[in-house]
């Protein structure tokens, strides 16, 4: 389903869709997906965490299946954005230095090749999970951003999202929706927490969340386009499906009018 019929600002759509142990299989469901979101009005297209290769219980067959980002997977990325010209945004296994290891990484790319990247910086070793068995942690560095029709958009991936500093980051960074692969873990109260930090990231910050998870049975699903207000704008349920909302530059700029939050903090984000 869609958020919105009237076609105002960039059409940013939030794909929700279960990664297999089959590469070609995710690709095929991802090219299908972005059918329907250009159909839509999509013109940037966001999918889950592990969209290139995923096993639970994670095994060495994760290591086995990662990629170099100039790899296979993210090469037929481009392919298809040049098909349809939109950019895509996913999560991928990539390959690390400690070959028992890879890297969870966010990819964003457009016709022209990779726009930007993020490997998560906070993995899940919580809730009974230890992610960083089998993960290597990213990097502090500078955020990466890229523009799509004149919005600026920033990166961050499933875990992140309950550590607002990384969130605050990206708004200082200039970004106007921040994009959220995400493959959040079912549980107690878990689906209540990850509307409530999509919503919090999205209200602190002023600014767009856009949020794709996998569907039940292993994520909560609910992937959603939240705007600078907090209002889900757009939302998928628990099945595979695609939802798509349209965002503007010029909503953030009024809502910041209003709520100057940002522009009143007496803090900073600083790593430790």
């Amino acid at each position: 389903m869609t958020g919105s019929t009237v076609e105002a600002g960039v059409g940013v759509a939030v794909a929700q869709f279960a990664p297999t142990a089959s590469r070609a299989v995710n690709l095929e469901s991802m090219a299908e997906l972005v059918e329907t979101a250009v159909a839509r009005g999509a013109r940037l297209v966001l999918f889950p965490e592990y969209s290139s290769y995923f096993v639970d219980p994670f095994d060495d067959s994760l290591a086995a299946n990662a990629e170099a980002v100039d790899g296979p997977f993210v090469t037929a990325l481009i392919a298809l954005a040049a098909r349809y010209e939109v950019c895509i945004v996913a999560g991928m296994v990539e390959r690390a230095d400690d070959e028992r290891r890879v890297r969870n990484t966010v990819v964003a790319v457009d016709s022209g090749g990779v726009l930007a990247l993020y490997r998560k910086l906070h993995l899940y070793d919580a809730f009974g999970q230890r992610e960083s068995d089998w993960v290597e942690a990213g990097e502090i560095v500078e955020p990466q951003t890229f523009e799509c029709d004149g919005v600026r958009f920033a990166l961050q991936t499933c875990y992140d999202l309950r550590f607002p500093e990384v969130t605050r980051l990206l708004a200082d960074a200039g970004a106007d929706v921040v994009l959220v692969p995400a493959e959040w873990v079912r549980g107690p109260l878990k689906e209540h927490h990850w509307r409530t930090l999509l919503q919090a990231r999205a209200i602190e910050n002023t600014l767009y969340v856009a949020a794709a998870d996998h569907p039940p049975p292993l994520g909560v699903g609910h992937s959603a386009l939240i705007d600078p207000q907090g209002v889900e704008i757009a939302a998928v349920g628990t099945g595979t499906d695609v939802a798509v909302g349209f965002v503007e530059r010029a909503a953030v700029e009024r809502v910041r009018r209003t709520n100057p939050a940002l522009a009143l903090r007496r803090f900073r984000v600083e790593p430790r």
